[in-house]
């Protein structure tokens, strides 16, 4: 019986070997060659152009409904507030209440027990704009609340940019470049001419605010209290040596 597979299957085995010297063969030569390793860096200090302040407040009551009916009240009076002191009522985004029954410890004979002592409903506030110097000046003036017998808690504004992706691909580009001017001072200083590209990995991207002692970590420092900002990015090049 003839095999006629068997001059097909030869032919393909060995189709397989070629390319596996060929590769190796490659990966050698390139081995062989030498490599000049670089780190570009690029940094670039920017403006925020959004700010997002937060706040929640509270109300504590045996009923329910009496406590829900008080921190209602308080809801309408933050939205007053803020409407009065010119915040776009777009910006603001009143939270769901969130219910919780709350109890105290209380002595019985040499024992402490939990006894229920109300109700307790939280609601949070936010305004999230991109008018900066206004918003900032309402978060430090909101205080003024307290006087009303609003129990507000009041957190510190947060600072975003909207821009922030076509800011990093700038940034890659300008790292990009320094790497490539670097690899070729050290190629022309060693007598030699700088080849192509061998390699190249993005490294670690970075939001800090300016002259500071934020550290930095691995993962990439996000700075969201500073409305001024430094952003920096490196990225990792090799190139062939000719």
């Amino acid at each position: 019986m003839k095999r006629d597979w068997l001059p097909t299957t030869l032919l393909a085995a060995a189709i397989v070997l070629a390319a596996i010297i060929v590769s190796y063969t490659v990966i050698s030569s390139l081995s062989k060659q030498e490599q000049i390793s670089v780190t570009g860096l690029a940094q670039v200090d920017f403006m925020s152009d959004v700010i997002v302040w937060e706040g929640s407040f509270e109300r504590k009551a045996m009923e329910l409904n009496e406590a829900y009916a008080l921190i209602r009240s308080d809801a309408d009076v933050i939205r007053k507030y803020l409407a009065e002191k010119g915040v776009n009522p777009k910006e603001i985004v009143i939270g769901a209440v969130e219910i919780k029954k709350s109890f105290a410890e209380v002595p019985v004979g040499d024992n402490l027990v939990q006894k229920f002592d109300g109700y307790l409903l939280t609601q949070s506030v936010k305004i999230e704009s991109r008018n900066v110097d206004h918003i900032e000046m309402v978060s430090r003036e909101i205080s003024e609340l307290l006087n009303s017998g609003l129990a507000l808690q009041s957190e510190v504004p947060k600072y975003y940019y909207s821009k922030l992706k076509d800011l990093k691909i700038d940034l890659l580009k300008q790292a990009s470049a320094d790497g490539m001017e670097r690899a070729k001072a050290i190629a022309v200083n060693s007598g030699s001419s700088l080849g192509k590209l061998f390699q190249g990995n993005m490294g670690t991207f970075q939001i800090t605010a300016p002259n500071s002692d934020e550290e930095y970590s691995w993962g990439g420092a996000f700075n969201t209290t500073s409305r001024r900002k430094t952003a920096s990015i490196t990225v990792k090049m090799e190139f062939l040596v000719q």
